[in-house]
């Protein structure tokens, strides 16, 4: 035997191997399929398999599912898949080296999250700011806008009698009578509103005062001998827990016969006249 006869390596033999196609079609026709069959089988689309076995790999869509239909039709067939795979991947490259994902699994650990506002903070806030805006305005700052006014008072005692003169000395003259210091203040109100003035003289009563928008101005018991003083620009609206006890004035003019004792009276007055409510 001739040694220039041998061949010199192995690649004579690979030489002499069947297309993956021609394998696969050769292996079908043995096992007695038809393309439909193993298109059945294998759920791989005829048009592929037909492809295939004729070693046109453009409709896998890729080296990576050309390698998934290699695989399930050489079982269908009775072929064994990773020899032809090992083919494939001589002819077509190699298998491509996957990517390692540690480094980009590190990135994405140590990324920062984005800081997201918290508006639930900024709500409260924003409800805080309002209920102190509005409270402020009613308790401090309603009287000023509507033109009322509450003025508290206390009885100043009158002048008693004049002590017994002795007769030898000389007669003086009687001095007029000076009107009482709150009742001047009272009858010198301006014209353009309402003033109320309220004086506990037969006891204590509780009393309660409003202005023209219904806003409270005054609530409480006024003790005997005290006097409250109330101005309104348009209307002022009373309530008189024991009405017989006190002593009414409305725009300088004394309103008589304001109620019994123990009695509730509700009045309403505007400017002008004195009219009860």
């Amino acid at each position: 035997m001739s040694i220039g006869n041998l061949p010199e390596d192995g690649n004579s033999l690979e030489d002499d191997r069947p297309s993956i196609g021609r394998a696969l079609q050769q292996a079908r026709i043995s096992a007695g399929l038809t393309v439909d069959e193993v298109s059945s089988s294998t759920r791989v689309r005829t048009p592929i398999v037909r492809g295939i076995e004729q070693d046109d790999f453009s409709r896998c869509g890729g080296d990576v599912y050309a390698r998934g239909h290699i695989r399930v039709l050489a079982r269908a067939v009775g072929l064994d898949p990773e020899a032809l795979i090992a083919q494939f991947d001589a002819e077509h490259g190699g298998r491509p080296t996957p990517t390692a994902p540690a480094p980009l699994f590190e990135a994405e650990r140590i990324r920062p999250e984005p800081r997201r506002p918290n508006w639930t903070a900024a709500m409260v806030a924003a409800i805080v700011a309002v209920v102190g805006f509005v409270g402020f305005t009613l308790f401090s700052g309603g009287g000023e806008e509507d033109g009322s006014t509450v003025a508290d008072e206390t009885s100043s005692p009158r002048p008693s009698a004049s002590a017994p003169t002795n007769s030898a000395a000389p007669t003086k003259p009687a001095a007029p009578n000076k009107p009482d210091p709150s009742d001047s203040a009272i009858a010198g109100v301006p014209a353009d509103k309402v003033t109320v003035k309220l004086t506990a003289e037969g006891g204590q009563s509780w009393i309660s005062a409003q202005d023209h928008n219904g806003r409270l101005i005054e609530e409480g018991v006024l003790r005997e001998g005290d006097s409250k003083t109330f101005s309104d620009s348009r209307r002022i609206d009373l309530v008189l827990g024991n009405a017989g006890a006190i002593k009414l004035f409305v725009n300088g003019k004394e309103v008589k016969n304001v109620g019994t004792n123990g009695a509730v009276q509700r009045l309403s007055y505007t400017k002008g006249d004195p009219e009860a409510g």
